[in-house]
């Protein structure tokens, strides 16, 4: 197999996903990165499989605290997102939500509460109201209304996600 094919930038991620996993961030990041490469130039930089790439990458930035990088990776794979699969396809509610737990993050609840509600949408309309991302969601969102003083409405979301978790055990 080629170095510079698509299936290397696959077998990259998954180990990536391994030492992500682990904790081990500075072992993911170079194969993520290797295998976004691997991506665009195989693939073409506005690909699904480069959104899912960044989102990746991104995700070791926030799990290291670096929230500008995370930021920017997330906002290029919702853009590629957006227009290569649509507005309400499950990866475009995956970046809407990683992206306001940035924000949520940062104390930036202005920014992230509509991001929330919007995959919260997507992942209703396109995977059902009973699905494990549904619930994820939820729970997101709650902590965001939980460090608000929304207690009520954090209330609310979280028994809704404990009886999806607790249909699809």
């Amino acid at each position: 197999m080629e170095p510079e094919h698509p299936n290397v930038a696959t077998i990259l991620n998954n180990l990536a996903w391994v030492y992500q996993a682990q904790g081990d961030y500075a072992a993911a990041e170079p194969l993520f990165k290797r295998a976004l490469a691997i991506y665009e130039k195989a693939l073409g930089p506005e690909h699904p499989h480069v959104a899912a790439s960044l989102n990746n990458l991104a995700l070791v930035y926030q799990a290291q605290g670096d929230y500008a990088a995370a930021e920017s990776l997330f906002k290029r794979a919702l853009t590629i997102s957006e227009k290569a699969l649509g507005p309400e396809h499950p990866h475009v509610a995956t970046s809407l939500n990683n992206l306001a737990e940035v924000y949520k993050a940062q104390g930036d609840y202005a920014a992230a509460e509509p991001l929330f509600k919007r995959a919260l949408t997507i992942y209703e309309k396109v995977l059902g109201p009973e699905h494990p991302h549904v619930a994820t969601v939820l729970e997101n969102l709650a902590d965001l209304y939980r460090r608000t003083q929304r207690q009520k409405e954090a209330e609310d979301l979280l028994q809704r996600a404990r009886r999806i978790r607790g249909n699809n055990k």
